[in-house]
Formats: structure tokens, C-alpha cells, sequence
């Protein structure tokens, strides 16, 4: 995208300066910012960016200052503290701030206790949402996150908290029975104890699961699995984090909607994946 292409004629938001915006960049692929983001970063002095957030998406605020505040899992990562902190000092300095985040700031980004920081210390803020890799990642992945045959319940866990353990506090039991579809963020590394306790909690070891890596970009690579076999087959297929585990029937609608595939000229595996015995129009 070129930085000469207009915005569409509207009243578009000033970022200004000792202002922080905080954005979501979407689950990769630059094409999934939105117009918001895209306004933001022509109009930041500094850019605070996260790990997941790619330099084609960087490159649209080309008189920006950046500065990476990545955390990743398991990898040396500033602290929360000190990127909060950071953001208001920046503030007081006078600059435009954008605090651009992968996915949306408020599904699992940390961008409510940056937020919070920011309104305590008296800076001013904008929340810009984003779309989160639990929706668009299964999306492009053909997994439709809702489908009024498999559920009308999805449940969006985190696999670790703050510790980096398997968070406690969730009632497994209560998800494993209560949402058909479960939709996991950051659960590479306790992938065996999540499995294990949803099986405990009744979930079959047939049940589709999928996991989505490197979601919506070039390289996604997805591996179609069950619960009772994904860590096997995750070890088997190299899978790495980050990745988004999908966990439902709605994981079986890949084999009808996988529509990269289907740019790659192959066709649909099966076009009935849910054995609905009619066609999809019909009620």
C-alpha cells in the first residue's frame, strides 16, 4: 500500500500529541488492519510494537519512531511494568503514541492493564480494536469459529498465566461441558495437560482439534488432529508456537472451506463434512 493512498473521505480521529492509541494490528496479515490502524501510524511520532506485528504493517509509519516491547513465551521479554511505564513517559514527553499490539489489545494482549496505566497516570487514550487470531486465523484456516450446526457457544482460553502454567483458576470441567467449541491461545507448551484434563472432563479423544501456526500469513501451516492425539501429532508435525488450537466439530467445515487450498486448485474434500445429509441452504 502505497503511504500516497487516501484514507476515505470522513472524519478521521487526530492522534494527538501526549495522546497513546492502543491498536490491534490484526493476527498478521497486513491487509487485516484496520483503517483506524492505518490512520494511526501515518499520524504517530512513536510506534511501541509487539512481537507479532510485521514490518510490512511497520512500514505505513514511515516517520515514526519505533520501538519494539515484544514478550514472547520462554524468550527474554521486557517487563509489563516497565513497557506500561514507558508508555506514559512518553506521553509526558509530548509525543503521539501508538501502542500497536498483534491480534486485538483486549483478547488476551494485556492492552486492558496498559490501558488502565495510562488513564491512572492521566494520559489520555484511544482503544482501536483489532481482529484476534482466535477468529480470523480459524477464518482463514476455512474453521468457522460459529456454525449453527455444531454450536452456539465458543469459549476463548488462554494456555498459560502469569506464571506460565496451565492457569488454575479456569473450571475445565465447566468448559469441557459447557462450550462446544473451544478456542485456545498460547497452549503449545501445557498442550498435554489441557487435552488431558478435557478428556477427564468428557470431551471424547475423537473430537476434531486443530492447530493454526503462523496464522493469515504466508507460511500458515495448519495440522488437523483430535484431542486424544494432537500432542503426538504436533511432535510428528513440528508444530511450534505461537499457534491457535481449535477444539469442536466446527474444525471438521476445513475440509469444505478451506479456501487457500482452493486458490492452490485443489478441491474441497468433502462437501458435507457434517454429514447434514442436505444442502447447506436448507434449514
Amino acid at each position: 500500500m502505497s503511504d500516497s493512498l487516501p484514507l476515505p473521505l470522513t472524519a478521521w480521529p487526530e492522534l494527538r500529541p501526549g495522546w497513546v492509541w492502543l491498536c490491534g494490528a490484526g493476527p498478521g496479515d497486513p491487509g487485516l488492519l484496520t483503517l483506524h490502524g492505518l490512520n494511526a501510524l501515518r499520524q504517530a511520532d512513536v510506534v511501541v510494537y509487539d512481537a507479532l506485528v510485521s514490518q510490512d504493517i511497520l512500514s505505513w509509519a514511515s516517520d515514526a519512531e519505533l520501538i519494539y516491547a515484544g514478550k514472547r513465551g520462554g524468550k527474554p521479554s521486557a517487563k509489563q511494568r516497565d513497557i506500561s511505564l514507558h508508555l506514559v513517559e512518553l506521553a509526558r514527553a509530548g509525543k503521539r503514541v501508538l501502542r500497536l499490539k498483534g491480534g486485538d489489545p483486549f483478547v488476551f494482549g494485556r492492552g486492558g492493564e496498559e490501558a488502565q496505566t495510562l488513564v491512572q497516570h492521566g494520559v489520555p487514550i484511544r482503544i482501536i480494536p483489532g481482529i484476534s487470531a482466535g477468529i480470523g486465523g480459524l477464518a482463514y484456516a476455512g474453521i468457522p469459529v460459529t456454525h449453527r450446526d455444531v454450536n452456539q457457544s465458543v469459549t476463548f482460553v488462554t494456555g498459560h498465566d502469569q506464571t506460565g502454567d496451565t492457569p488454575g483458576s479456569l473450571d475445565w470441567n465447566a468448559i469441557a461441558q459447557g462450550s462446544q467449541v473451544i478456542v485456545i491461545y498460547m497452549g503449545m507448551k501445557h498442550i498435554a495437560q489441557i487435552t488431558q484434563r478435557l478428556m477427564e472432563a468428557g470431551r471424547s479423544a475423537s473430537e476434531p482439534l486443530a492447530f493454526v501456526t503462523s496464522a493469515t500469513l504466508q507460511q500458515q501451516n495448519v495440522v488437523e488432529s483430535t484431542v486424544g492425539t494432537a500432542v503426538d501429532d504436533a511432535k510428528a508435525a513440528g508444530v511450534e508456537p505461537p499457534a491457535i488450537i481449535c477444539i469442536g466439530r466446527s474444525v471438521l467445515m476445513r475440509q469444505v472451506l478451506d479456501w487457500q487450498s482452493f486458490e492452490a486448485g485443489a478441491a474441497p474434500r468433502n462437501l458435507d463434512p457434517l454429514d447434514r445429509g442436505r444442502p447447506a441452504e436448507s434449514a
